[in-house]
């Protein structure tokens, strides 16, 4: 399979599920600004999930833009990634419906926690394709990012139960470590030599 058609697939699917987040914010019945107020935790679960969607949108192309060729395994392991994406619309809307909740934050914790460690085995699925000398693995390196994203996310699963509002902050955290894409990808788009200079 060519990269391009795995690339029009999870930009689709990502897109829906952008869509499908903006859906959940109702729009109310009542021309005041009072009436915005009842919404306003469903749009701070929306923003938050539309940054981390956008997150993995930048990061998934500059990752595929390094990948030589698509195997099976590669396609199951990015299904296996856009399943835990597509499960951010309802942690969101049930967090957002809910006041930021105890439960529904820890799910929506959850749900980060898998779509990280799927990012992680599609990212290493594609460099055991490409070979341990690619600029793939050259780029990624000893991803202390990714690594101490899911420390972050299991502490803030178990802070949830106690504190809330922490674990809010610490997604919040997590999305402002990545907010920028990977710096590492980038550096090596057209590097010849192993450390990524041109």
């Amino acid at each position: 399979m060519q990269k391009n058609r795995l690339e029009a697939f999870s930009d689709g699917v990502l897109a829906i599920i952008i869509t499908i987040m903006v859906l959940e914010m109702r729009v109310p019945h009542d021309g005041s600004w009072t009436a915005l107020r009842p919404i306003l935790p469903v749009f701070l679960s929306y923003l938050m999930s539309f940054v981390y969607i956008g997150i993995y949108w930048n990061n998934h192309h500059h990752m595929l833009h390094m990948a030589g060729r698509i195997t099976g395994g590669v396609l199951w392991a990015n299904l296996h990634l856009l399943f835990w994406l597509s499960l951010v619309p309802f942690v969101t809307g049930w967090m957002g419906e809910n006041g930021f909740g105890t439960a529904p934050v820890a799910a929506y914790g959850f749900v980060l926690l898998m779509a990280a460690i799927a990012y992680f085995i599609l990212q290493w699925t594609i460099v055991a394709v490409e070979g341990p000398d690619s600029r793939l693995a050259r780029a990624i390196g000893r991803d202390v990012k990714g690594k101490l994203s899911v420390l972050l996310y299991l502490a803030a699963i178990g802070l949830a139960l106690l504190e809330r509002w922490l674990a809010v902050g610490i997604y919040a955290l997590v999305a402002l470590i990545w907010i920028v894409p990977d710096r590492r990808i980038e550096a090596s788009f057209g590097s010849t030599a192993p450390d990524g200079r041109p």
